[in-house]
């Protein structure tokens, strides 16, 4: 992982709008997790436009902190470990694989970067995810013990292991759909290099059938709901459990959506299919 020392870490804080402690333990852990989560939405704009996002730090803090722009998970989630180095906690950088929805937990490439997170004098490790985007994403680091139900404000998650071939346990993270438990994201705790992830991150940015060069894709957290866009359907799932969706009616909605919903600067000149 590049070396964080001279990371900008009052300009990422600032970004998050957290202005509380910077002890590394904890309770600064989950609000510095919860609020990167709130701030800095999930977005997919460059692979669209056919630009592989860089994951050199220095990047990535012109790109999320100092500029209205979001990230997936490779941008996101190595922007929160330089930042939980650079307050003192160890993190370990993992690959997974995004199954929600998949018939198989192998049937999709492991193409997901997550986070082992470990607090100073605290032997309990924590996955944290700030680079999933999706309303079953965890709000704060959710410990990484199986099969017990962990819950942050209206979200609750559970971490089991799945049966496999692999040396190592397949750690599978669950989150609750309403009325049953819904897989989201199988990894295990191998970690992963810089050198791994820039191939998944060109691989994910460049497929053809890859989503994010199809079709304009965000989502964000915010107070009380959820939202997705998928294309030009926004879905807004709030806290309650209701869902709500519409069609967006051309390419200037699209772009006033991103905008003011999402608050987010689309680039310049950029066509939103």
């Amino acid at each position: 992982m590049p070396d964080e020392k001279q990371f900008e870490l009052d300009a990422y804080l600032d970004r998050i709008g957290w202005r509380g402690g910077r002890a590394a333990d904890l309770p600064t852990l989950r609000a510095v997790h919860h609020a990167h989560l709130r701030s800095i939405p999930f977005e997919a704009l460059d692979p669209l436009r056919g630009t592989v996002p860089s994951l050199d730090v220095d990047d990535l803090v012109a790109k999320l902190v100092h500029r209205r722009r979001g990230g997936y998970c490779f941008e996101q989630n190595l922007l929160l470990a330089a930042a939980l180095r650079a307050l003192g906690f160890g993190v370990t950088v993992l690959s997974g694989r995004v199954v929600l929805g998949a018939e198989q937990l192998t049937s999709r490439p492991r193409v997901h970067a997550l986070l082992v997170i470990r607090v100073p004098g605290d032997p309990q490790p924590y996955l944290g995810d700030v680079g999933f985007g999706a309303v079953g994403a965890p709000l704060v680091p959710v410990p990484l013990v199986p099969d017990v139900e962990f819950r942050a404000g209206p979200r609750r998650h559970r971490l089991i292991h799945a049966p496999h071939d692999g040396p190592l346990p397949l750690w599978v993270l669950q989150a609750w759909a309403g009325d049953a438990w819904q897989a989201q994201v199988a990894f295990t705790e191998e970690p992963f290099t810089l050198s791994d992830l820039v191939t998944q991150n060109w691989y994910t940015a460049t497929y053809p059938n890859s989503p994010f060069v199809l079709r304009p894709l965000a989502q964000r957290t915010r107070e009380g709901a959820h939202l997705m866009l998928d294309g030009r359907v926004l879905t807004e799932t709030r806290d309650d459990g209701t869902v709500s969706r519409r069609e967006l009616a051309d390419e200037a909605e699209v772009r006033r959506v991103l905008e003011d919903e999402f608050e987010l600067d689309v680039p310049e000149g950029m066509a939103l299919p």
